[in-house]
């Protein structure tokens, strides 16, 4: 037990002589390590499951300090929604490929139609491949309305790379959102 004290006592003389401090943590690497903006999102895909009888009506971007925001508007409740980052979208029905700005493609999924019970279209853009204007974003690139079939609704965001996003649903008595984030940065 003394030779160990003896060697341990040693060895940090000896450390201490040559002037190497202990290893710590740098102030700079713990600030590079730090979440950008607070935010500890990934990137993986965000999924809930459930069908409503909600509707479409309206898709919202907005740029904020942080991250880029999309909102889908809708009448009544969503329940199912489903956010990944995939190779390529594709339109609902048809599957034709749609090709997005940007480096990394979002598919949105949202357990709701653009159409009423009757076939009456709720949701219809005056130029699907860009729904929202988002020139000037910095992460957003591209926004596409892929369509809806049987109940699903489908939109393309274009981003500028595969960064971290966070979905969630605000909801009141009548109507619903499906809130989009993707952070400028990891």
């Amino acid at each position: 037990m003394k030779n160990r004290i003896a060697a341990g006592l040693a060895g940090a003389l000896l450390i201490a002589g040559l002037g190497i401090a202990p290893a710590s943590a740098s102030p700079s690497a713990n600030a590079a390590s730090a979440p950008y903006c607070g935010i500890t999102w990934g990137s993986l895909a965000d999924n809930v499951s459930g069908h409503a009888s909600a509707t479409v009506n309206n898709v919202r971007t907005g740029r904020h300090a942080c991250f880029d925001r999309m909102v889908i508007d809708l009448k009544g409740k969503v329940k199912g929604y489903d956010v990944r980052y995939v190779s390529a979208v594709y339109t609902q029905g048809q599957g034709k490929h749609v090709p997005l700005d940007g480096a990394a493609d979002l598919r949105i999924n949202v357990d709701a139609a653009a159409y009423t019970s009757s076939g009456t279209p709720t949701y219809v853009p005056a130029n699907r491949n860009k729904v929202r204007n988002v020139s000037g974003y910095s992460t957003f690139k591209q926004v596409a309305y892929l369509g809806s079939y049987e109940g699903e609704t489908s939109f393309g965001l274009g981003v500028r790379a595969r960064l971290p996003f966070r979905t969630f649903v605000l909801t009141d008595a009548t109507t619903s959102r499906l809130v989009i984030d993707v952070a400028h940065r990891w």
